[in-house]
């Protein structure tokens, strides 16, 4: 048995390396155990080709809260942002492109009215997400409100419901489990507007537009974008992985020790109480603490084991949903390509094709039956045009996020595949004359690439669905909520916690308040 630490945590995405630098700054002795070669879990940067670097999965920040950059101190632990405070451009085959921001949308044509109902309708929608980014940012209660702090959490939140005013409040009860074409079409006029505005409202989701409670995920989305403030949709200089870098370097001057390629093999249990871990290398490590940032059934089922939880926890466990819809396509472009109605300015930001909602409810549908959409929504980097480091000069990194598309590729997978990659090639080549003989290589990683890569659960960001029952009091699991698991002294701090995905930190920062507040 090696050394005795306070607490281990498992797994150094950026939500473990957030609980273990709390925990660290606390005075707790912690250890962070990483099953790959570097940190940074799905927020990493890697070569595909070579010469060519891309941020593997997430490719960018959009919900970085202003208080983890500033508490944390990354930027003088390395953190550099290559662009900051990017505009969404909502590519068109025909016509000049739209481009949208939080506050103003211009471009495109036939705008009319809603270049002014735009301000407004973010307006009202900002409220909302400043409400909403309150939920995030804290543990959710037990809902008998036992302890005062958690009553003056809720006592906040009903504060900040309140001030909204009655108007708001109805509407804010009236939109919340609606559907986003239904909100939208309510409020715009333009196809492009509204089609770039659904995307954002299913991105990273199991849903379509018209889906039930994709008001819901915007919400979140948005909330994000609250918390981020200035920042915005930022770039970090050197790719995603110069993020996680940055965090575990604020970790270690905090003195958390962090190991790589050191994958977890079990937890150890002794008298009905976690007391550490056992490494698939055979070595034992003690600690008071164990909290797991992996996904619900690789910390429940793999490394636990179902014998030390109550058969109705393990069958809720395996019923918790998490089936991503999302995949990654990488190409190395030997030239910059040129996108329809763009400028060059514009693809220094983030492009998207979603030209309508009819469009992107289109290419959800066949995900329903495990099949691959012909016409594929997207969303579109070019991390190169701002970094010049990710590829060789004069050459380019394209980064696209694909949407929908299913974890089961159904009886045939490389059919299913090749016919993705055509679909998506053909896509981009429709909205970018002449991309496909720019093409060096290319890398497509499908949801079940994603999980077995990334350990994401079902290739899904969120490690489960956000929806009414698997969110706040109900995330992961009503017994589970407050991070704590029904095994004393083992927690959850990962994306399948309260509040979600997304590069945010905050279930890790929660959990670690949870697992101080057990010590205290």
């Amino acid at each position: 048995m090696s050394a005795t630490f306070d607490v281990i945590v498992i797994g150094a995405g950026h939500n473990g390396l957030a609980c273990a630098l709390d925990l660290a700054r606390a005075g707790r002795k912690v250890l962070v155990l990483e099953s790959a070669a570097q940190v940074g879990g799905a927020a990493i940067t890697r070569s595909f080709a070579p010469g060519f670097q891309v941020s593997a999965c997430a490719h960018l920040l959009h919900a970085l809260p202003q208080s983890l950059l500033r508490d944390f101190a990354l930027e003088q632990h390395g953190l550099r942002f290559a662009a900051t405070a990017m505009a969404t451009h909502a590519l068109s085959e025909t016509g000049p492109c739209l481009r949208i921001d939080s506050a103003t949308v211009t471009g495109g044509s036939a705008l009319g009215e809603d270049a002014a109902n735009y301000g407004l309708f973010r307006q009202r929608m900002g409220r909302y997400a400043a409400l909403f980014f309150a939920l995030l940012s804290v543990k959710p209660p037990r809902l008998s409100l036992q302890r005062w702090g958690e009553r003056w959490d809720m006592l906040k939140l009903a504060l900040r419901l309140r001030l909204l005013g009655t108007a708001s409040m109805r509407e804010l009860l009236r939109i919340g489990g609606m559907n986003a074409y239904d909100l939208l079409d309510d409020n715009f006029q333009n196809p492009a507007l509204k089609g770039a505005l659904a995307f954002d409202a299913t991105l990273g989701a199991e849903y379509g537009p018209r889906s039930p409670g994709t008001v819901l995920t915007w919400l979140y989305r948005l909330a994000g974008e609250h918390g981020a403030g200035t920042l915005g949709l930022a770039q970090p200089a050197g790719g995603m992985g110069a993020f996680s870098q940055a965090l575990a370097q604020a970790c270690r001057a905090a003195g958390v020790e962090i190991r790589l390629s050191a994958p977890v093999a079990r937890i150890l249990v002794d008298q009905d109480h976690a007391v550490g871990v056992a490494l698939a290398s055979g070595e034992v490590v003690a600690a008071a603490t164990v909290v797991s940032s992996a996904a619900l059934r690789t910390t429940f089922l793999r490394l636990l084991g179902a014998e030390h939880l109550d058969g109705g926890f393990v069958r809720r466990i395996d019923h918790f949903r998490a089936k991503g819809l999302v995949a990654k396509l990488h190409l190395a472009l030997r030239d910059l390509p040129h996108f329809t109605g763009t400028s060059a300015a514009a693809l220094g930001g983030r492009l998207l094709i979603s030209p309508s909602m009819d469009y992107l409810e289109q290419a959800f549908n066949p995900s329903k039956y495990r099949e691959i959409p012909q016409h594929p929504a997207l969303e579109i980097t070019l991390p190169s045009v701002n970094d010049a480091s990710l590829a060789p000069a004069g050459q380019h990194v394209l980064s696209a996020l694909v949407q929908f598309v299913p974890y089961d590729l159904g009886p045939d997978p490389k059919a299913a595949r090749a016919a993705l990659l055509e679909n998506t090639l053909a896509t981009l080549e429709r909205h970018a004359p002449g991309i496909r003989a720019l093409v060096v290589a290319a890398e497509l990683l499908t949801p079940s690439d994603l999980e077995q890569e990334f350990g994401l659960a079902g290739g899904h960001w969120h490690q489960g669905a956000l929806a009414f029952d698997q969110f706040f009091v109900n995330r992961p699991l009503p017994q589970s909520h407050q991070y704590q698991t029904p095994l004393p002294g083992l927690f959850l701090c990962g994306a399948a916690c309260h509040p979600g995905g997304g590069v945010m930190g905050f279930a890790g920062r929660n959990a670690a308040r949870c697992v101080l507040r057990q010590g205290d």
